[in-house]
């Protein structure tokens, strides 16, 4: 693997970082507060710039390039903790119709959506999963060429301003997943109280009729589809999370090069210095991983083993360097008013987004034979 960057890869990393730091350095505070989570403005204007068509055929409305250059995107997003659904949209919910859709359905759903006119987002987290079992619960019943589903999903982001939902239930023929029109009737979603104030959302469908035309991919291959649909969504928030930690880690340094106690700079100190050196190596073993995981799904190599490896690992290292980086900080780092605790916060929802550490030791002991 060359994890040297290509000059256009860094044209790219270049005018994202330029972008986002001029429109949406602090938009993270913002979108905290406000009902949608996100600036309507700001992703028009991505979508100007083609960062939706990023890993897309010109034929869909895209504007080409691979998982590299979307992860080099997102290192800049995590910098400035920009809010919004990108990655469930344009990663999780994109490449899936992209990858499993039909003809008539990557038209209809991923030319809007490279146009920034359509947020689709992945329901699949039933309220069965948060108690360790795995069995889904819904009621799916066949009307002629319809189905009309009821259940409950949690943990759906930005469902609350979301048109389409890619819904999976289980059927006879086994788990299958079904393009929901959030406008359709008995759809309705409600926003939770996170520590991240992330604008994650349940959502409940209350026998909704949904047309055979909308099932994603065959019937019975939905656990297939949510896999791999893990499996983009825990890459991409390693690189959320990489930019995130780089961020902590130079907001810390630039701290103790300034703060004096005892009359001398704290990062003179050997005990700091080496719990920087510390925040340093976590932050770059996460980007390598990161990146050997990006170019190996790049390459179209089977990459399950090295995206659980890059998450376990950024999943850890997002609890290690912002905890050190608020022990360093002192009491200031807690302080509503100050950048620490809004990092932090956010370093522990991309912690368990996706999995955790625990859960993607487990697939990589799985890839190893044991």
């Amino acid at each position: 693997m060359n994890i040297n960057l290509t000059k256009d890869q860094e044209a790219i990393q270049n005018a994202v970082r330029e972008f986002l730091v001029k429109e949406a350095k602090d938009l993270a505070r913002e979108a905290e507060d406000s009902q949608g989570g996100y600036s309507p403005e700001i992703w028009q204007k991505m979508a100007i710039l083609g960062w939706m068509g990023v890993g897309f055929p010109e034929e869909y409305g895209g504007s080409g390039g691979d998982f590299v250059d979307l992860i080099l995107m997102l290192e800049e997003m995590g910098r400035v903790l920009l809010p919004g659904p990108y990655i469930p949209t344009v990663i999780c919910s994109g490449q899936a119709i992209f990858k499993y859709g039909t003809e008539l359905q990557k038209k209809e759903f991923l030319s809007k959506l490279t146009k920034g006119e359509l947020i689709i987002i992945p329901a699949i987290i039933a309220p069965e999963s948060s108690t360790g079992k795995r069995e889904m619960t819904d009621q799916v019943v066949t009307e002629k060429e319809d189905y009309i589903l009821s259940g409950t999903r949690l943990f759906v982001p930005y469902a609350h301003m979301a048109g389409w939902l890619i819904y999976g239930a289980k059927i006879n023929s086994g788990k299958t997943l079904f393009l929901v029109n959030t406008k359709d009737p008995g759809v309705t979603s409600r926003v939770l109280k996170t520590i991240a104030s992330d604008k994650q959302c349940e959502v409940i469908l209350e026998r909704v009729r949904v047309p055979r035309t909308n099932i994603l991919g065959d019937i019975g291959r939905g656990e297939e589809i949510m896999s791999k649909i893990n499996e983009w969504g825990a890459l991409a928030h390693c690189g959320f999370i990489l930019g995130l930690l780089e961020q902590v880690l130079k907001m810390t340094v630039e701290y103790v090069k300034k703060r004096e106690q005892f009359g001398r700079l704290i990062g003179s100190f050997q005990a700091i210095q080496h719990q920087c050196a510390d925040m340093a190596t976590d932050v770059d073993q996460v980007k390598f991983l990161t990146y050997q995981a990006a170019w190996k799904l790049s390459q179209q190599y089977q990459a399950t083993k090295e995206i659980s490896m890059a998450k376990a690992r950024a999943s850890d290292a997002s609890r290690r360097v912002c905890l050190l980086g608020i022990k360093i900080h002192g009491g200031i780092g807690i302080i509503i008013d100050y950048d620490m605790q809004l990092y932090f916060r956010k370093a522990k929802a991309a912690e368990l987004t996706f999995g955790d550490g625990d859960f993607h030791r487990e697939v990589v002991a799985q890839q190893i034979g044991l």
